[in-house]
């Protein structure tokens, strides 16, 4: 065995070389990038900060009441976030907030068209399908590490983080939709003499909406499971007082924060989930 344990194959140092490479001839690109993502988030959080929290309470419940038309929903958000302000815990719920929502743009921007890409060719699918499998299964912690070379501390690593981590979700169920579009069905859009613009953006796209709302759903709760990783380099949120609750052993403190994340889990989810996904459930 020692034969094979002398020769070891490179790696780590083959990362390392890359990360470096990078870092010398690309800081440009990566510094424009952070400065972007910095600038979603820090609008996001002027949005939900700048005005008194009562205020933004009115208006989400007002938004719920507008999404589903029913009271029991805005009710919920109207507790829910109450609950968040008495407890304490209003401003990191709010740079949580800012991080998921940048984290879900993100992702569906980027993740939405290959998905589109991926349905319409299938070899592109299949070399993507492990890239896919390694960016969820690979420990986070690993690429924490480049993120937080390339980007320094703060919101933008975090955020970057989260992005590797969730964006296979939308990927893999925008193809799933999308080939998974009855044949029927485009063949009548072919005979009223719809373009290939048309034909994805009035039928593929149409049927396959329910699976890309459930591809974004999957991703703000993929998201939402980051906020600790996110907080170990240097992200705000609720993950800066769990890892206090943790560090201290604070029982109190690491309930409150926990009942804190899965109240705006359950809002987000209510806030995205269709109708189609509701019967369902």
């Amino acid at each position: 065995m020692e034969w094979l344990t002398d020769n070891k194959i490179p790696i780590g140092k083959g990362a390392k070389a890359v990360v470096d490479w990078l870092t010398d001839n690309a800081a440009w690109f990566f510094d424009g990038i952070s400065y972007a993502l910095a600038a979603m988030i820090d609008g996001i959080l002027w949005v939900l900060q700048a005005p008194h929290p009562l205020f933004v309470v009115v208006a989400v419940t007002s938004l719920a009441w507008f999404v589903r038309r029913n009271i029991s929903f805005p009710l919920f958000v109207l507790a829910s976030l109450l609950l968040i302000i008495n407890q304490g815990y209003w401003e990191e719920t709010t740079e949580t907030l800012a991080l998921v929502i940048g984290a879900s743009v993100v992702c569906m921007v980027v993740g939405v068209p290959i998905g589109v890409a991926a349905a319409h060719r299938p070899k592109l699918y299949a070399a993507l399908r492990p890239i896919l499998d390694l960016m969820q299964t690979i420990p986070t912690f690993v690429y924490l590490i480049p993120a937080l070379i390339l980007f320094g501390l703060g919101m933008v690593p975090g955020l970057i983080a989260t992005v590797i981590f969730a964006i296979p979700a939308p990927i893999r169920l925008t193809q799933l939709g999308v080939s998974s579009t009855p044949v029927q069905l485009l063949e009548a859009g072919q005979a009223f003499g719809a373009t290939r613009s048309q034909l994805l953006w009035k039928v593929e796209l149409t049927y396959a909406l329910p699976q890309i709302m459930a591809g974004l759903t999957q991703t703000i709760m993929l998201s939402l499971s980051m906020v600790v990783i996110a907080a170990l380099v240097g992200a705000d949120g609720l993950g800066v007082p769990t890892l206090r609750a943790l560090n201290t052993v604070n029982i109190a403190k690491g309930f409150e924060v926990g009942v804190a994340i899965v109240l705006v889990a359950i809002v987000l989810d209510r806030f995205f989930r269709t109708k189609s996904g509701e019967g369902g459930r």
